[in-house]
């Protein structure tokens, strides 16, 4: 895919049929009453984002919100089916990976595929939903009926061992 032309006045969801999106994380740590950990990380949501503009964006007593900019949020056509079930799913949602670095959550990766969220939990990595922003979710289910083609019923084949075998 090609990259969006960054020299247009248009949002990134009007230039999505060119290329990926990007979006921005946001990342909540809510303290805890816990003596073994004082506070817990989690993404609460993602935005369509053109800026780079990264750091703390609320502060108070219990709960502080991070937003980390520039996740290039790309579809693929091999991955369609994922797509498929996400968007088909009561509360579409995007994955996002994260970890921590230091005493700091930091984002990785998002993806919209739950096959592609899949495999990385299957390889240990820390992926957590976020609800899927109306225009994303408007820009995901056209790419869905564009390329999403269920793969038909297989035929399931006899071992050999069973060919001409006959029961009484």
């Amino acid at each position: 895919m090609s990259e969006p032309d960054s020299t247009s006045a248009a949002s990134p969801i009007a230039l999505a049929d060119q290329g990926p999106i990007r979006v921005a994380v946001i990342m909540e740590r809510t303290r805890i009453d816990n003596r073994w950990q004082p506070y817990r990380w989690e993404p609460i949501g993602i935005a369509p984002d053109a800026s780079e503009v990264s750091g703390r964006i609320r502060h108070d007593e219990t709960t502080e919100q991070w937003r980390f900019p520039g996740f290039a949020v790309a579809l693929y056509r091999d991955e369609a089916e994922g797509y498929y079930l996400n968007v088909s799913s009561p509360r579409p949602c995007a994955f996002v990976k994260w970890e921590m670095v230091d005493e700091q959550a930091v984002p990785i990766s998002v993806t919209l595929s739950y096959n592609e969220a899949a495999r990385i939990m299957d390889g240990g990595g820390q992926v957590d939903t976020v609800p899927l922003p109306v225009e994303v979710l408007g820009w995901l289910a056209r790419f869905v009926e564009a390329h999403y083609r269920p793969e038909g019923k297989k035929q399931r084949s006899r071992p050999p061992s069973f060919k001409g075998a006959r029961r009484e």
